[in-house]
């Protein structure tokens, strides 16, 4: 019990101290909580690191939107210690640093805000909304480190205000218990939010922001109704729209000026430093700066359907073999946008992953293993140096397919649906004399092939954004992508198709959990570990 009491002293205290380098009070005598939260700087510092340290954060590997799809069927991330590749490869275990990591900081800074908004009261500020508009700001914060939370761990400690150690060594709330309480305080609190963006700190959730969170996790729960009727209200707000071009939403010529960006993810978000994206997707060119640590793999690549919305191997105007040999072959024109590889140029070169000579053989250490790598977030100018681009961590186009897909859960699918579909759809560049989901090839549909169209355009749309390991976890089709090796590219060798082989992974059904460490089992019996581990 003495060991359990310490854990818990000294958790509680990094609830009150958080992160010291973006916390930092410019007074070097304060010693205590209350010397340290009495302005209206402290507010807007509080909040600017509680985005910072989890969501926001622009270095850390483990944390990173983009890195996530190593996590999944799309991708593959090279460095085990980065946690990606452990969850793909079906690896984890309870005694993973992952789990550990994941579990400590969500809860961690669940403690921070408690003691933030239990004190909300004390600093001093000349205008009362600020304060307002900060203290839901925070909340929902801190709601949406439960939605990660509950998805990731299921069901976990739920406090709402500052846990004493007795409250600490509590039994979890069941998951269901807690969705059930912070689905209708997210929707007053984003309704409590001003609608509309900040001039500065746009970053900071505004109402229509927040809604789209709270969307994105109602969808992702099964809540389909509540998905469908906060994605209707964005769409009707008309704030946001469908950047013409998707390719440039993902290089510097929108990534900061686009109306499709919600949630934001600037230089703000992180003081303006230098951001990471070419070093952690990019090539290693020459003496750029490239590590390749997440890259796509041929899962991902076969997924991009033709340009007129067909899958590879239902195609009429080409063979599957032609496809799997010419990924650029005919294709939906978002695979252009996204990714590149062999054959392809980059830096006035063309890309040779199998001449030794090449600086991107596929063997090389900081090469890509697969033989692609991503287009998203990772421009030409950034290979020798530092890099400064913005990211959109929830786009508009997600709003429409959330909106189609809650639509088709509740046996609804209607005529918006299928305008949200078709927009994505032609804004891409698909031939939409085929692709258009209203034309008579369509009307006979099932349900079931309806789901793996919006699956599909889901997975595409959104490839290299973070979105596919959420996406396979909740259809529960984690089973069948992950239990099969991870490829790379295809070339004929002797007549016969063969790709490049990455790793073996595996997936069994209790990893539709993650494990809670043992350290943490030890330290709080109110825990019960997720079964199969």
């Amino acid at each position: 019990m003495k060991k359990i009491k310490i854990y818990f002293i000294v958790l509680l205290t990094f609830a009150l101290t958080g992160c010291e380098k973006f916390l930092d009070k410019s007074d070097p005598t304060a010693t205590s909580f209350d010397e340290f939260f009495n302005t209206e700087a402290d507010l807007q510092r509080v909040t600017y690191s509680s985005f910072y340290d989890v969501f926001t954060n622009h270095n850390d590997r483990r944390l990173l939107f983009y890195m996530l799809d190593g996590r999944s069927d799309n991708g593959y991330a090279r460095v085990a210690g980065d946690h990606h590749q452990l969850m793909a490869n079906g690896t984890m275990n309870s005694n993973s640093r992952l789990g550990e990591y994941y579990y400590t900081i969500h809860l961690k800074h669940v403690g921070r805000l408690n003691n933030y908004l239990a004190t909300i009261d004390e600093p001093y500020v000349e205008d009362e909304s600020i304060r307002t508009r900060y203290e839901n700001i925070l909340k929902a914060l801190r709601i949406w480190h439960y939605f990660r939370l509950t998805f990731h761990f299921g069901n976990v400690p739920f406090y709402l205000e500052p846990a004493d150690l007795e409250q600490a060594l509590q039994p979890a709330t069941p998951k269901q218990e807690i969705l059930d309480t912070i689905f209708p305080m997210a929707e007053a609190v984003a309704n409590a939010l001003p609608p509309d963006e900040y001039t500065v700190d746009k970053y900071m959730f505004n109402r229509y922001s927040f809604k789209a969170l709270i969307m994105r996790f109602a969808l992702f729960n099964g809540r389909y109704e509540l998905a469908a009727k906060l994605a209707k209200e964005i769409m009707d707000s008309g704030r946001y729209s469908l950047h013409p071009n998707y390719g440039d939403l993902f290089q510097y010529e929108a990534s900061s000026d686009n109306n499709e960006f919600i949630i934001h993810f600037n230089v703000e978000s992180h003081s303006g430093d230098k951001t990471y994206s070419f070093r952690d997707l990019g090539p290693h060119f020459r003496t750029g700066n490239g590590q390749s640590y997440m890259v796509p793999i041929k899962s991902l690549v076969d997924a991009y359907w033709t340009k007129q919305g067909r899958p590879i191997d239902q195609c009429p105007l080409h063979t599957k073999e032609e496809y799997e040999l010419d990924p650029n072959l005919n294709r939906d024109p978002r695979y252009e946008a996204s990714i590149f590889g062999q054959g392809d140029e980059f830096y006035g070169e063309t890309i040779d992953i199998y001449n030794q000579n090449n600086p991107m053989f596929y063997e090389n250490q900081r090469a890509s293993k697969s033989g692609f790598w991503w287009k998203k977030f990772v421009s030409e100018s950034d290979a020798f140096r530092d890099g400064n681009m913005e990211f959109g961590l929830l786009r508009y186009a997600e709003v429409l397919m959330t909106y189609a897909e809650a639509k088709l859960m509740m046996g609804d699918f209607d005529a918006l649906a299928k305008k949200s579909i078709n927009d994505i759809r032609r804004r891409a560049g698909l031939d939409m004399t085929v692709a258009d989901v209203t034309l008579p090839a369509y009307s006979s549909y099932t349900n079931d092939q309806w789901l793996e169209l919006i699956q599909n355009e889901r997975r595409i749309e959104f490839a290299g954004e973070g979105l596919r390991y959420y996406d396979i976890i909740r259809w529960r089709i984690a089973e069948d992508v992950l239990n099969q090796p991870a490829l790379g590219h295809t070339r004929e060798v002797n007549g016969k198709l063969v790709s490049l082989k990455i790793e073996d992974r595996k997936f069994s059904p209790h990893q539709y959990l993650w494990p809670f460490h043992e350290s943490s089992l030890k330290v709080e019996p109110g825990l019960t570990q997720n079964p199969g581990y």
